[in-house]
C-alpha cells in the first residue's frame, strides 16, 4: 500500500465544481441526507436519510417478503385457522438438524414452553416471552458408531444474541458450540407502495410460511455453512482527517466533496459521510465536521473502485443542507490518497465499527461478546455482494454505497443462526440432546388499535429444514398460572389439567397464543 498527502485546504479548491453542482441541483437529484444542527431530517429531492443512522425511507418493515403470506395487515403469524395476524413476528422455534444429509439416526422430540414470570430491572413483575427447552433423543439402531455435526437453528439478529443465543447439552453435559449465520432472511419493499416501486425499506419475514419458503430447499443452510465472498478488488481510498471548522458560530458546520465520475467505470463507497447528492455523473458527498461531541465516526473515507475520481473540490457550509448562499470559510481538512483492496478496507471498517459498538455499550454485555469477528466480517461482505453495489443489481437501500448502513444493519438484520456442536451416538445406543433458549413472542404494538394488544404468539415447526427422521414429537407447558390461552391448535386444556400433548408428525406447524392475566405486566 502506498499513501501520499495531497493537500490541506481552506474552503473550495475548484470553484467551477461548485457552480456545476448548483446547476445539477436544478435538475434531477437523488439525495441522502443532510441534517441541520438539531439532527433533524432534511429530505432533499428523493431519498431521505436520518442522521442518526440506519433507517432510510418512511415505511417500517412488515410487508410481504419473498415466500411470505402477507404484510402488516395480513402476516399470518399464527397461520392456523383462527390464528392472529401479529404486527411484529417473533419467528418460529425450529427443529434440530445436522450438517449431514443422511445420518441413519431417528429422533424423538419434546418441546417445553415455560411461562415462569420474570422481573424488570427495577423489580416490577414481568411476563414476557418464554423459556423453551427443546429436547431430542437420538437413536442409533445400526452396528456402527454414528458421529454427526448437530445444528440448532434459531431466529434473530446479531444484535439480539445476548438474549436469544441458545445453550446446548448432550447426555446432561454442556458441549462446546460454534456459531454460524445465514444471510438476511427478509426482503425489501417500497417506501410508498406499488404506485412508486422501490426497494428502499426492509421487509422482514412475517409468518411461518416465510420461513418455510426460506429454509425448505436447504439452500439457505448451505450458504450459511459455506465460504463468505472474497472481495480482493483493487480500491483507491481518500481519507479525510485533521478537521477544523468554526463550530462556535456554526454548530453543524459541514464539508462537501464534489466530484465527477463516469458511472459505468467508477463505483463509490463512503464511510462517515452524512449526505450525498448526484445527477448526470456529478456527485457531492458531505459530512458534519467532527467537533468531538457528536456520536458519529471521526473516520471519513471515500472508497473508489474502477477508474479513479481525479480532480475534486471541497467546500464548507453552515449545515448539512449545503444550500446555495450557505457557503462558509474556515472549514478545512487533510486528505490522504492510498491504494489498497476492498477486502482490506472492509477489514479496517469492521474492526472500527466493532470498537465503536463496544464503546457505546461500555459496562454492558454486547453482541460482539458472542459474535466472532470472522462471522461479522463475513456477513458484511455477504450483504455487499448479495444486495449492495457489488451485486450487479443493488437494492435501492444500499445502492448509494454507504458503508455505514451495511456495517450497522449487518448487526440488526433478522436471520437464521445455527449453533453447531458434535454428537456421537454409540452403536445400538442413544444420546440425549437438549437445546434451551429464551423466545421472543409475536405481538401487536401498544396503542395499535388492533384489539390484540397484550397477546403473545408462539410458533413451532416440527420438521422444517431437518435431516432427522422423527418417530415422535410432543409439547408441554409449565408455569402457566399467570397466563391464559387465547388461541392454539395443540390441544392443551389448562382448566382440564391437560398441559402435555402428542404432536402429529405429518403436521408441519403449531401455534400458541397467550394473554397475561391481570396483575402482571407484559412488555
Amino acid at each position: 500500500m502506498k499513501a501520499e498527502r495531497l493537500f490541506r485546504v481552506l474552503g473550495m479548491a475548484d470553484p467551477a465544481l461548485v457552480e456545476e453542482a448548483l446547476e445539477a441541483r436544478r435538475g434531477t437529484w437523488r439525495r441522502w441526507a443532510a441534517a441541520a444542527a438539531c439532527l433533524a431530517l432534511i429530505a432533499g429531492l428523493g431519498v431521505p436519510w436520518l442522521a442518526g443512522g440506519g433507517f432510510k425511507g418512511y415505511g417500517m418493515s412488515g410487508g410481504a417478503a419473498p415466500g411470505d403470506s402477507g404484510g402488516a395487515s395480513g402476516n399470518a403469524a399464527a397461520g392456523g385457522e383462527g390464528g392472529v395476524s401479529f404486527m411484529s413476528y417473533g419467528g418460529s422455534v425450529l427443529p434440530l438438524t445436522t450438517a449431514e444429509d443422511s445420518t441413519g439416526l431417528t429422533a424423538e422430540r419434546e418441546v417445553i414452553w415455560d411461562f415462569a414470570p420474570g422481573a424488570y430491572p427495577d423489580g416490577e413483575p414481568r411476563q414476557w416471552g418464554a423459556e423453551v427447552t427443546d429436547s431430542y433423543t437420538l437413536h442409533n439402531s445400526t452396528e456402527e458408531v454414528i458421529a454427526v455435526t448437530a445444528l440448532y437453528p434459531f431466529t434473530g439478529s446479531f444484535d439480539s444474541l445476548t438474549e436469544i443465543r441458545p445453550h446446548a447439552a448432550a447426555d446432561g453435559g454442556a458441549v462446546e458450540t460454534t456459531l454460524y449465520a445465514g444471510a438476511y432472511s427478509g426482503g425489501f419493499q417500497s417506501t410508498f407502495g406499488a404506485e412508486i416501486p422501490d426497494t428502499m425499506n426492509l421487509d422482514g419475514l412475517s409468518s411461518w410460511e416465510g420461513y418455510q419458503a426460506l429454509l425448505g430447499s436447504g439452500a439457505y443452510l448451505e450458504q450459511a455453512l459455506g465460504d463468505y465472498p472474497v472481495l480482493d478488488i483493487p480500491a483507491v481510498v481518500y481519507e479525510f482527517s485533521d478537521f477544523a471548522a468554526p463550530h462556535e458560530t456554526y454548530p453543524a458546520a459541514t464539508q462537501a466533496v464534489s466530484i465527477h465520475i463516469d458511472e459505468e467505470e467508477t463505483t463509490i463507497f463512503t464511510y462517515g459521510f452524512n449526505g450525498m447528492e448526484c445527477g448526470e455523473g456529478f456527485r457531492r458527498y458531505s459530512y458534519f465536521v467532527p467537533d468531538g461531541m457528536r456520536n458519529e465516526p471521526d473516520l471519513k473515507l471515500l472508497v473508489v473502485l474502477g477508474e479513479d475520481i481525479g480532480a475534486y473540490g471541497l467546500q464548507g457550509y453552515e449545515d448539512g443542507g449545503c444550500g446555495r448562499g450557505e457557503e462558509i470559510e474556515g472549514v478545512s481538512c487533510a486528505v490522504v490518497r492510498s491504494e489498497t483492496t476492498l477486502d482490506a478496507v472492509l477489514d479496517r471498517l469492521c474492526r472500527y465499527h466493532r470498537e465503536r459498538y463496544t464503546q457505546n455499550r461500555a459496562g454492558r454485555e454486547n453482541a460482539f461478546d458472542m459474535v466472532p469477528y470472522r462471522l461479522y466480517r463475513g456477513a458484511v461482505a455477504e450483504l455487499m455482494a448479495q444486495y449492495g453495489a457489488l451485486s450487479g443489481a443493488p437494492v435501492d437501500r444500499y445502492a448509494d454505497g454507504r458503508l455505514d448502513d451495511i456495517l450497522s444493519e449487518t448487526m440488526t438484520h433478522d436471520r437464521v443462526l445455527y449453533l453447531s456442536f458434535p454428537v456421537t451416538v454409540p452403536a445400538g445406543g442413544s444420546v440425549q440432546v437438549e437445546c434451551g433458549l429464551w423466545k421472543t413472542p409475536s405481538y401487536d404494538f401498544a396503542c395499535a388499535g388492533s384489539g390484540n394488544e397484550g397477546l403473545q404468539g408462539y410458533d413451532l415447526m416440527t420438521r422444517l429444514g431437518s435431516s432427522l427422521r422423527f418417530t415422535r414429537q410432543s409439547a408441554a407447558l409449565m408455569n402457566t398460572e399467570n397466563v391464559e390461552i387465547t388461541g392454539q391448535d395443540y390441544g392443551f386444556d389448562l382448566d382440564g389439567g391437560v398441559t402435555a400433548v402428542e404432536l402429529d408428525l405429518e403436521r408441519e406447524h403449531y401455534f400458541l397464543e397467550m394473554r397475561v392475566k391481570e396483575g402482571l405486566s407484559s412488555e
